[in-house]
């Protein structure tokens, strides 16, 4: 499964700006099986959506759609979207073929005030691409580990942020966290540049099973990483080191 982590400096509240770039990014990487954008990469991380928002279908799904069925690879990333009176930070994982799976962002970012305006979604997604079960995962859900438990239904955690740089020692050492105590590969996809309250450093890597990192962005700079996701390896590490059987259960309600 070869993967294309996105880190990019989001054009504040312009859609269009955004899909112009993001079309170049795509081109780059013609052949591979997914590419990943960071959180509301769209329209840049906006807490008062009222008029910022896109309206459900979106111009930014459509052109998901569209640009996965002309390259042939899934396209993946959350964007800030309105259904009747409700805000959602809603991740989409679009398949070639027009399938979308879609998770909207359970932990809410109370410091930030965006429980203040979106809807919490309740549902836990994984999706399956090319045999590759992926969980789906925006920004805050990566401080809950009981959310992102592994329960041997899923082989690699996507998450996609706009992770602010002041507390990017967290990120890295969260990322790294998950990876290990899921015996799970661990993709960080984070911005870079300024929104009108935030300064974005980037910080997208792939983390595997062990800890380490396999491909990482350059710092506060606008770039792409690929990494090639081994399934044969990531089985047999589980069959030689099976931790995940002795789990605990956590149930969530």
């Amino acid at each position: 499964m070869k993967t294309v982590l996105v880190q990019s400096d989001i054009v504040w509240g312009d859609p269009e700006a955004n899909m112009r770039k993001n079309d170049a990014v795509l081109e780059r990487h013609q052949g591979v099986d997914l590419v990943i954008f960071p959180e509301m990469f769209s329209t840049g991380f906006v807490t008062e959506p009222e008029g910022i928002a896109e309206k459900e279908p979106s111009r930014t799904l459509e052109w998901m759609k569209k640009s996965a069925a002309k390259y042939g690879f899934a396209i993946a990333g959350s964007v800030s979207i309105k259904i009747d009176s409700s805000f959602l930070n809603r991740f989409y994982f679009v398949k070639p073929s027009g399938e979308v799976t879609v998770y909207d962002k359970h932990h809410l970012f109370t410091f930030g005030a965006e429980h203040d305006f979106y809807t919490p979604g309740e549902e836990r997604k994984i999706v399956e691409w090319k045999g590759v079960r992926f969980l789906l995962a925006v920004c805050y859900d990566l401080r809950f580990p009981v959310w992102l438990r592994n329960r041997q239904d899923y082989d690699v955690i996507i998450c996609v942020a706009n992770w602010p740089s002041p507390r990017r020692m967290n990120w890295d050492v969260l990322l790294r966290a998950r990876a290990i105590e899921n015996q799970c590969y661990a993709l960080g996809i984070n911005r870079v540049g300024n929104d009108p309250t935030c300064e974005y450093d980037g910080g997208t890597a792939v983390i595997h099973y062990f800890g380490d990192t396999i491909s990482s962005c350059t710092d506060s700079t606008e770039c792409e990483c690929e990494a090639e996701l081994d399934m044969d390896i990531l089985k047999a590490y589980w069959d030689t080191f099976p931790a995940l059987k002795d789990a605990d259960n956590f149930e969530i309600k």
